[in-house]
């Protein structure tokens, strides 16, 4: 199939873009930026704004399938800035689709459009969505998704699936933000009980929007679901962090906060840089606080079923690539 991956120069889409190109299909990706990566792999690459129709449009003209996973991702931001990419640049998606009468659009969603600020243990697609979100990324996450399932038809299959904390060598959110806090020794665990998560390597996030695609067409039983991808084996949320620190080199963190000050924290820094108006991230935020304070882990079984899904690299072995690349990234600014 000739393929377009929205977001294809970012961190999930790479790994998709990589898959989609093993496996013969003809890959376009659109992204604001040029990315060598790609170019070396033979994607074709589109520049565009994925608010714009008619540059999505371009870019989507010839394409039998898009994978959607271009989105604008984080803790704090304005809702606007969220909802015009998230939101109005699925409705832009899906708008191309209808276009140029693409049958297969599989969305990259989010776990955390379910999380409802209590504990997750284990549970399945069945989870309604989230009444409350304390950032713009889970709600407007959630209202894409919702947009993209109502559209599925005998006209256009649509798929979304759910990575939750993807990680790896090359990570440009998860990572670098536990180790740049946990060098400038702002990093805590939070709450006096660690609770259990679930992440999913990268790779293994591209296979299961490869294994979608592949069983993806109109009526076809995956069409009109969601699906949560993670690797599938449950893990300490400090722990991970830990295991993480150590791949870098670092020393594990064992210092913790309470969550009643953390929840405190989070919502004065949050009310301070409003008032401000500082547009960086605050170092806490109920959001974060959230995040790091409650169990969220869920079944794989319907991805396991339908999809065909088991995670190849299993968290053992995504520690020790992440520790490779790490290193070789010391070494490379040691020489420079």
């Amino acid at each position: 199939m000739k393929i377009l991956v929205t977001g294809g120069g970012g961190f999930l889409g790479k790994a998709i873009c990589k898959q989609l190109v093993a496996r013969g299909h003809e890959v376009r990706a659109l992204n604001r930026h040029d990315y060598p990566e790609l170019k070396t792999l033979g994607v074709e690459q589109r520049l565009g704004d994925l608010r714009s129709l008619d540059q999505v449009a371009t870019a989507a003209a010839g394409c039998d399938a898009i994978v959607h996973t271009a989105a604008k991702a984080g803790a704090w931001g304005s809702l606007l800035d969220y909802y015009e990419t998230n939101v109005r640049g699925t409705d832009v998606v899906l708008a191309a689709c209808e276009i140029h009468n693409i049958r297969r659009l599989v969305y990259t969603s989010s776990p955390s459009v379910v999380h409802n600020g209590k504990d997750l243990n284990g549970v399945n697609e069945s989870t309604p969505y989230a009444t409350h979100f304390l950032a713009p990324y889970p709600q407007t996450k959630a209202l894409a998704e919702q947009r993209v399932l109502a559209a599925n038809s005998p006209q256009l299959a649509t798929v979304a699936l759910r990575p939750h904390l993807i990680w790896g060598p090359g990570d440009p959110h998860l990572l670098p933000r536990i180790l740049q806090r946990s060098e400038k020794g702002r990093l805590r665990h939070i709450g006096d009980t660690p609770k259990k998560i679930d992440t999913v390597y990268v790779d293994n996030a591209a296979e299961a929007h490869v294994l979608a695609l592949d069983k993806l067409q109109p009526g076809s039983p995956i069409a009109g679901k969601a699906y949560f991808i993670t690797q599938g084996e449950p893990v300490n949320q400090d722990a991970m962090i830990n295991a993480l620190l150590k791949a870098a080199g670092l020393p594990p963190e064992t210092r913790r906060i309470s969550l009643d000050f953390a929840r405190f924290a989070g919502t004065y820094m949050e009310r301070i840089w409003k008032l401000l108006r500082i547009k960086s991230e605050p170092p806490l935020t109920r959001f974060i606080v959230e995040q790091l304070s409650t169990a969220h882990w869920f079944s794989i079984a319907a991805a396991r079923r339908d999809l065909g899904y088991s995670p190849r690299v299993t968290t053992n072995e995504g520690l020790a690539r992440v520790g490779e690349y790490l290193a070789r990234q010391r070494m490379q600014q040691r020489k420079g």
